[in-house]
């Protein structure tokens, strides 16, 4: 039986590459598309078939007939929090041009399943669309121009709204690499007020939610889907470092109120999605911590505890 081929984009980012992994683990003849000048490192010791991306439409299609897909898996995009007005245009060149050339090389080679990558910022308040930044209206924009493609070219695409991620190996300067490097040092960690719900989904659960969305479009005609991929157990910021606290026997000397929220801090999850057919959140939130901790990690002496400071 000849194996199936994947084409994933965004793979030397963390949630990439454990996708990446995963389906190199499962059979899978995986080929990646990286920008020019992309770190290989998260990838390292996987068995992938590297592609460059090119400059024009026309790279792209024809990179999208050599690797001649199955199905792609659409992670790659610029992420900012807050923009500048000198990045407004490297938001849409990533999440917008881009991903609209990698559906038109997709549809000009006759590549049907698209998994793309949303999030939950999408939804501010919790509102059906209400974008927290400008990252996430060019990610809806994006699910907009994709509906085209399901109309005209016959596409099967389902975006998945990601939460916060986390698991072991992970380099992203977010949340939880903020706890580990608080908890070695014993150094002080200035935070918001902590009454904001977090929803944390572990690694594992995320990359199962990608491939039980596949499967879903295999047997599906022309459709454009969505789903929410939630742990279920949003915490509040205070109580997820108490969490992890309890979890690892550690201390993290949180100054809490000590900054102030960002502008349009999320304070409600989104809770109007739908999950993956057949997927459910397995990870609990404090084995997920145990299972991340860093290699060479210890904790700093006991200290001043959150609840102290």
């Amino acid at each position: 039986m000849n194996k199936r081929r994947a084409l994933v984009t965004g793979a030397s980012g963390y949630v990439g590459s454990q996708l990446a992994r995963r389906l190199v683990a499962d059979g899978w003849e995986v080929h990646v598309l990286l920008r020019a000048g992309s770190s290989l490192a998260a990838l390292a010791g996987v068995n992938v078939t590297l592609h460059r991306c090119g400059t024009t439409t026309a790279d792209l299609v024809e990179i999208v007939r050599m690797a001649a897909p199955d199905a792609v898996f659409h992670l790659a995009a610029l992420f900012l929090a807050q923009h500048r007005p000198e990045e407004v245009a490297g938001l849409v060149q990533a999440n917008i041009l881009f991903s609209t050339q990698l559906a038109e090389a997709m549809a000009a080679n006759g590549v049907r399943i698209l998994v793309n990558t949303g999030t939950a910022w999408q939804h501010f308040e919790g509102r059906d669309y209400d974008p927290v930044n400008l990252y996430a209206a060019t990610k809806q924009a994006f699910e907009a121009i994709l509906a085209y493609y399901v109309n005209a070219a016959g596409m099967s695409v389902a975006t998945l709204a990601l939460f916060d991620t986390y698991g072991p190996h992970d380099p992203r300067p977010k949340l939880m690499s903020a706890l580990w490097k608080a908890a070695a040092s014993g150094g002080a960690l200035s935070m918001s007020a902590g009454d904001q719900l977090l929803d944390m989904v572990y690694i594992d659960d995320v990359v199962e939610a990608y491939l039980a969305t596949e499967r879903a479009l295999r047997a599906a005609g022309p459709v454009q889907l969505r789903y929410g991929v939630s742990s279920g157990a949003p915490l509040r910021l205070k109580d997820l470092v108490a969490a992890f606290e309890a979890a690892l026997g550690v201390r993290v000397n949180v100054g809490w109120g000590e900054r102030p929220c960002r502008p349009r801090e999320t304070m409600l999850p989104w809770t109007r999605f739908e999950a993956p057919p057949g997927w459910q959140p397995r990870m609990p939130f404090e084995e997920g911590m145990r299972r991340s901790v860093p290699p060479g990690f210890v904790a700093a002496p006991l200290g001043i505890s959150t609840k102290d400071a």
